[in-house]
């Protein structure tokens, strides 16, 4: 097969660019990047998997980064089917997997709507690299039985509305993408709904690059532990016994940096 077999002329491939490292893409997923005529790509992507788009082929950002689009999710689907109507194989780059919180279904269903072919490439999620990067498991046996993944960005002016009672229930672990921000009401919601004060916290930056941060910490002291993470710094907050990475090896400590 020749790699613009891939992709039929006008079809949409929405393909997960994982958490920033290229080594962690699929390897279907770099070969459709190499089979596309046009690249829209989010600005969490990582440089190092936006190098391995070819130079003959187009690219074109579309922000999407927490609190800074530069275009609306309304735009997007405008250039993407756009696109597909001008008979160009199109590949769709989302940081992660594009199922979760990508905002995948509004993209699927305007392309549906106007006829056009939308497939999907799963990537690693960034809580899945954490965990790996902080030797921790998201689930463990007797500890952790379900894992819980949630979103805390919201619009300017918008409250965190999530179920609190729900998300305290200990013996699971919980994933928050886009936390920073949010940390401190995280930590006391979660808290004043009955999570243990002491439950371990591993704040998760810049997951997979080389200039990955990994915070660990107690659930108590959660807004202490976002204090030196920039704005721009993608951050994720692993919260449950399960993340403690209690066997993480001893050359990790540097790694993870503060504890608290």
């Amino acid at each position: 097969m020749q790699p613009n077999d891939l992709i039929a002329p006008g079809q949409v491939w929405l393909v997960g660019a994982g958490p920033g490292d290229p080594d962690l893409l699929t390897r279907k997923a770099e070969r459709l990047i190499a089979a596309a005529d046009v690249v829209f790509h989010d600005a969490l992507v990582g440089p190092g998997v936006i190098d391995l788009i070819p130079p003959d082929v187009e690219r074109v950002s579309v922000g999407k980064r927490s609190g800074r689009h530069s275009k609306a999710q309304g735009s997007i689907n405008d250039l993407l089917l756009a696109a597909a109507r001008a008979d160009r194989r199109v590949v769709r780059l989302k940081g992660g997997d594009p199922s979760v919180f990508g905002r995948s279904a509004e993209e699927i269903a305007h392309l549906a709507e106007a006829g056009v072919a939308v497939r999907i490439c799963p990537g690693v999620t960034t809580a899945s690299a954490a965990a790996a990067s902080g030797h921790a498991s998201l689930t463990l046996r007797g500890v952790a039985r379900g894992l819980t993944l949630v979103t805390a960005h919201l619009k300017a002016g918008e409250p965190l509305r999530l179920d609190w009672e729900a998300l305290a229930r200990p013996g699971g672990t919980l994933g928050i993408y886009m936390g920073r921000a949010a940390a401190g009401e995280i930590g006391r919601c979660l808290i004043a709904a009955g999570r243990d004060p002491e439950t371990p916290v591993m704040v998760a930056v810049n997951v997979s690059l080389p200039n990955e941060r990994l915070i660990r910490g107690k659930l108590s002291a959660l807004a202490f532990l976002v204090q030196t993470i920039s704005d721009d710094d993608p951050t994720l907050l692993l919260i449950g016994e399960a993340v403690a990475g209690t066997h993480a090896p001893a050359d990790l400590a540097a790694h993870v940096g503060l504890h608290a």
